[in-house]
């Protein structure tokens, strides 16, 4: 039998515990190193310390997002919200937003955000606030289909365009496109579907994500089983979702960290939702600001974060990986907290990343 691989977001704390530690396993940074170093085919990454580029790997291939691709929708909501064009207090029915929550897809990401805001619903209700802040805090995919169809897909795409993005593929209802052999090719199983999924253009994959979308949300369910989400239907979702480039991603970065580049008034409301990380306080301690998004598939693993610490030093980096094996997809997901921490706090272990990725 096929394991339903997890379709769900890396939302890793800094200076919080991974759950490999009650394992036994210690992270390690280098792992995620060495895994740059040796497979670049499958890597990117560009980090930033102070404006000056220290490390820097395949910094325009594209590769798919996956969950990462979420901090566009956050900026547009920020930017809505601060032109009034959408209240972040609006108080919004939580059976709207569960249309869209597709079970056992999403790494328990949907139901982990529903316990955490429980004593903030209101008689059945969460503000758009909660529910954007739950697309980037627990990576709710349910969330992120809610806020996309309300912000418009349209301004999301044009807002790429307006942050002066020049190489990112258009956002469209990729949670959706899970649903693609249930809705549209009922008599496609197996091979036959993943063979009719690729033959399809990508204009007509969104196309249909777009309308299995609007039947969501007129309160179509489905069944999902097993078998619908083969590997290899996996792997076509995967390699179909938004992409974009290492060097694109850490320019964003570095635009959300220099808190300038916004209005104040929708860098107000981007932190509030970015900045997660900035609850704990022992980040607190280190970290003037900082703010992070992950996303992962069967076979993706990517990460973008910014910081800028208690004396001043500004770092952004994103770097991400594609066609993975499932183990080294789950090792490298056990390391990713670990490397980022040292990238954000050892001067000897940044340096020694550019050392090594130059050779």
């Amino acid at each position: 039998m096929r394991a339903l691989v997890s379709l769900g977001i890396l939302g890793h704390l800094i200076l919080t515990a991974l759950h490999t530690h009650a394992q036994g396993v210690t992270p390690d940074e280098k792992v995620v190193l060495e895994f740059l170093r040796d497979y670049p085919a499958q890597s990117a990454i560009k980090l930033v310390r102070n404006d000056t580029v220290l490390a820097i790997q395949n910094p325009d291939k594209m590769m798919p997002l996956a969950s990462t691709v979420k901090i566009i929708i956050a900026i547009e909501y920020a930017e809505q919200a601060a032109s009034g064009e959408v209240n972040p207090d609006e108080l919004i029915s939580l059976e709207e937003v569960g249309k869209f929550y597709l079970p056992n897809t999403d790494g328990g990401a949907h139901p982990a955000w529903l316990e955490a805001i429980n004593n903030s619903v209101q008689e059945g209700q969460i503000s758009v606030r909660e529910i954007a802040k739950g697309m980037i805090t627990y990576s709710s995919n349910a969330n992120t289909e809610w806020l996309l169809d309300r912000l418009g897909p349209g301004k999301v795409n044009a807002r790429v365009d307006s942050l002066g993005i020049q190489n990112h593929d258009e956002i469209f209802y990729f949670v959706s496109a899970l649903l693609m052999g249930k809705e549209h090719f009922k008599d496609l199983k197996g091979e036959d579907l993943v063979n009719k999924l690729k033959e399809m253009s990508l204009a007509q994959y969104r196309e249909f994500s777009e309308q299995i979308h609007e039947k969501l949300k007129q309160g179509t369910t489905y069944q999902l089983e097993l078998m619908d989400l083969s590997m290899d239907f996996q792997r076509v979702w995967s390699d179909n979702l938004p992409g974009s480039t290492v060097a694109e991603y850490a320019d964003l970065m570095r635009k959300i960290n220099s808190k300038t580049y916004f209005s104040s008034e929708t860098q107000t409301y981007l932190d509030e939702v970015m900045e997660f990380l900035m609850q704990n306080p022992a980040n607190r301690a280190i970290f003037q600001h900082a703010g992070m998004k992950g996303g992962s598939s069967a076979f993706v693993l990517t990460k973008a974060l910014y910081a800028t610490d208690t004396d001043g030093n500004t770092t952004e980096l994103a770097y991400f990986f594609d066609d993975l094996w499932p183990i080294t997809n789950m090792r490298l997901q056990q390391n990713m907290n670990q490397f980022e921490l040292k990238v954000l706090t050892d001067p000897s272990f940044r340096k020694f990343i550019g050392k090594e990725l130059s050779k």
